[in-house]
């Protein structure tokens, strides 16, 4: 028997960078891109390579385009450390797992980073397929902190829990990072969210943006570490504006959710350099009167359109600076 296991992209609608900052952020999952892992019973352990962890390419220029997409390292890093710390998981509540080997692959068709958490749904991904293959289960509370380990105490990746937080409970979630709650027993507030229609959001992404997502907070974190009095007043702030989020998406007031969209962004700027490359998607996008903010660490936006007319100015307006848009599938359609 083969198990198949996803994990899906996702983005930030309010609230973020302060997910790791002891803040509030609420967010959605897009179906439309996942990450997949398949496992199945072997004599052997094996994990198959995939884009990203070869070493043949048909030129040198085919080379240098990988490790623009893929850095040096592809994903096998990724399913190596989940595997190691799904382990360590188990021994230290003394859960004893059966020793049977595996071959595991792995597929990804989340755009490499652009800030759609396309890492840890590929660990996400892999310690559903382990859950399933040992037959035990991480609760849920406890699974987006088991995939921030992986990358945090495995590999040195800087990021906050909000990711793993959606990419786990999936649709939309408010989500409260209370330094109290993160310190006393090690995560915060999740509240999933259904709203009584969905906004019209959309989601663009530049597919020639790459960028180590940790880079772009390393100076913001060394600011929050000293108290600088700028960048504890933002994070403040970004408490105030998640919830003025999730009150006008559950109102369905699409004009103030999308005007706090857009202040999520300018406040943003207040606190962290933006590359030009990703300013300008904000920009293009906000000309033809869409909200816009980035749905991650930069690379990829979103925000909200008026309608189907306005929904294609905006395509086109990007599709001009060679930015993909689509409408995000948040919810599993059961018809």
């Amino acid at each position: 028997m083969i198990i198949t296991a996803h994990a899906y992209a996702r983005a930030g609608l309010v609230g973020n960078p302060s997910d790791g900052y002891f803040g509030k952020t609420l967010s959605f999952i897009i179906r439309n891109c996942r990450a997949t892992v398949r496992l199945w019973e072997s004599p052997h352990f094996e994990i198959v390579p995939t884009h990203g962890d070869l070493a043949h390419f048909d030129s040198v220029n085919a080379f240098l385009k990988d490790q623009k997409l893929h850095g040096y390292y592809g994903g096998m890093r990724l399913i190596k450390a989940a595997i190691k710390k799904f382990h360590d998981y188990a021994r230290k509540r003394g859960v004893e797992l059966h020793d049977r080997s595996y071959t595991v692959s792995f597929h990804t068709d989340i755009p490499r980073l652009v800030g759609m958490s396309g890492s840890s749904a590929i660990i996400m991904a892999m310690l559903r397929a382990l859950m399933q293959f040992h037959e035990i289960s991480v609760p849920l509370h406890e699974l987006p902190a088991l995939t921030w380990s992986v990358e945090k105490e495995e590999l040195g990746i800087s990021a906050g829990l909000q990711d793993r937080v959606i990419q786990a409970y999936e649709g939309i979630v408010w989500m409260d990072f209370d330094r109290k709650l993160l310190e006393s027993r090690g995560y915060g507030d999740y509240v999933p969210l259904t709203p009584p229609k969905l906004p019209p959001l959309y989601v663009a992404y530049d597919p020639e943006r790459a960028e180590v997502s940790d880079v772009p907070h390393r100076n913001l974190r060394e600011l929050f570490n000293r108290g600088d009095p700028t960048v504890m007043a933002a994070m403040q702030k970004y408490r105030e504006l998640t919830d003025a989020g999730r009150d006008a998406l559950m109102a369905g007031d699409w004009e103030t959710l999308g005007r706090v969209m857009n202040d999520n962004f300018d406040l943003r700027r207040t606190i962290m350099n933006i590359a030009p490359e990703n300013l300008r998607m904000v920009d293009v996008a906000r000309a033809t009167g869409a909200s816009a903010k980035f749905a991650g660490s930069g690379g990829a936006i979103c925000g909200l359109y008026r309608d189907g007319r306005h929904y294609q100015q905006l395509v086109d307006a990007l599709a001009a600076i060679r930015c993909t848009v689509m409408r995000p599938i948040i919810f599993e359609s059961h018809v």
